[in-house]
């Protein structure tokens, strides 16, 4: 496992789907991740502590740059917790999610939402997000877009892989409505 290579496919992929998503300040995205596919093993397999170094470089990566564009950040937790999401309470009242009582631990949430609830100053775990993330980052073939708008359209990536794990991104389009005489906003 090269952390620097890590390291540096994460910094591709954050900033080509901020970029391709056109993120904006105030946009919801969610990210769902495999520590495990990252290093190369099956979902859910990694044991405990193996995948540490690699979930603290990935996350320190992503959020610095949400946080700069001062962007909400969702974590998806694995199944066991049926795809929940951690957020931060402030996130959950701005769109009124439902929290739920459950904690995220590694075997029963996974270790990237395990560490987002971690850093969080109120965090909480919501059973859904009623699809109200604007984009979202898939890295492992954890299925975010259930979070994401009714209309997701799929990013299509340049840098398609952090370590070992297939990314996925995908965004929020506006529905079209009307019929052949509509005219649509090509920059959305």
């Amino acid at each position: 496992m090269d952390i620097n290579k890590i390291v540096s496919d994460a910094e591709k992929v954050i900033t080509e789907v901020i970029e391709k998503a056109r993120v904006k300040e105030g946009s919801l995205f969610i990210v769902g991740c495999s520590s495990s596919e990252v290093i190369g093993n099956r979902m859910g397999t990694s044991k405990d502590g193996e995948t540490d170094e690699v979930v603290k470089v990935l996350y320190e990566t992503i959020t610095g740059h949400l946080a700069e564009k001062k962007v909400d950040l969702a974590v998806q937790c694995c199944e066991h917790l049926n795809r929940a999401v951690v957020c931060e309470r402030s996130v959950a009242v701005k769109y009124g999610f439902e929290e739920v009582n459950v904690i995220p631990q590694i075997h029963a949430g996974g270790a990237f939402a395990v560490k987002h609830y971690a850093s969080l100053r109120d965090p909480v775990v919501v059973e859904s997000i009623c699809q109200k993330a604007d984009a979202g980052l898939d890295i492992g073939g954890v299925m975010v877009g259930m979070h994401i708008h009714p209309v997701v359209v799929p990013l299509r990536l340049e840098n398609k892989h952090i370590g070992e794990a297939i990314i996925l991104a995908g965004r929020h389009r506006p529905k079209y409505v009307g019929g052949e005489r509509a005219v649509y906003h090509a920059d959305l």
